[in-house]
């Protein structure tokens, strides 16, 4: 059997391998495919792609986009698009500003909270990635505020904790088309996310593909509601680890992995 891992972060995001990390520990767990889905951008993939010539793994191209429904934040996987399409990386580009300007909000409810973080920290450990709430985390490790990157979510920055801040400029309908747009197939990421599944639906109905049913903190109870929703709604089904690395260090590669055949699914699917 070959196996698959789609949801999978690098240095180019929030994640802490590089490609060829990436690359190396995949093979090493025996996987015939990963998709590194980096959030707001698709920077690591041609060096991924580079790495990865001539060995058994393949590299599907991909992206993890933030999009904001009403008060939550919704994330739409996207794969097989083309990543060098000029107004999908023009898009980016402003989706990444966005980023910037939300971590210094959120930086500055930190200090309304009495917790000083220095914006450089969080930059420097963002280092060229797009900046995001993980970089925030280990930033408040560092510097000792708490004691894991889970802490930090769970007391300051997580979606339901004072310093956090939402504001993002696109919605589900305008992620999807970004990524049909550019000839990619979009997927909802971690749908447990929602707390509201009657939302699938109306994502599907604005041209939704798929759902990420497979994923470490879907319970079996959960992964099966999640088939059989995506069959009522003729969606594809994924799943993956969500990898980061030492950022989420009780993840591993490949701890959630799917059977090939799903993947060739997404690929008959492409636009």
């Amino acid at each position: 059997m070959k196996y698959a891992d789609l949801h999978v972060h690098s240095l180019a995001s929030d994640g802490t391998y590089t490609p060829g990390q990436l690359i190396r520990e995949s093979i090493n767990r025996k996987l015939s495919a990963i998709a590194i889905v980096d959030h707001d951008t698709v920077g690591a993939i041609g060096e991924a792609t580079a790495i990865a010539a001539g060995t058994d793994l393949e590299i599907i191209p991909g992206i993890e986009l933030t999009a904001q429904y009403e008060n939550q934040e919704v994330h739409i996987l996207g794969y097989f698009l083309d990543y060098q399409n000029n107004a999908l990386l023009e898009k980016l580009k402003s989706m990444q500003q966005n980023r910037i300007e939300r971590v210094g909000k959120i930086i500055r409810n930190l200090e309304e909270l009495g917790v000083k973080l220095n914006p450089e920290t969080v930059f420097n450990i963002s280092g060229k990635g797009t900046v995001g709430r993980m970089h925030i985390a280990r930033a408040l490790v560092k510097d000792g505020h708490v004691g894991s990157t889970s802490e930090a979510f769970r007391k300051h920055i997580g979606d339901k904790s004072p310093a956090y801040v939402l504001g993002f400029r696109l919605s589900p309908r305008e992620a999807i088309k970004i990524i049909n747009d550019a000839g990619g197939v979009s997927v909802l990421a971690h749908p447990y996310i929602l707390h509201n599944d009657t939302l699938i639906a109306e994502f599907a109905k604005d041209g939704l593909q798929g759902i990420e049913a497979y994923y470490p903190e879907h319970s079996q109870s959960m992964i099966n509601f999640y088939l059989d929703l995506a069959k009522s709604l003729d969606l594809l089904v994924t799943g993956g680890s969500d990898f980061h690395g030492s950022a989420k260090p009780e993840i591993k590669l490949g701890m959630v992995k799917i059977p090939f055949e799903l993947v060739e699914k997404l690929r008959l699917a492409k636009k």
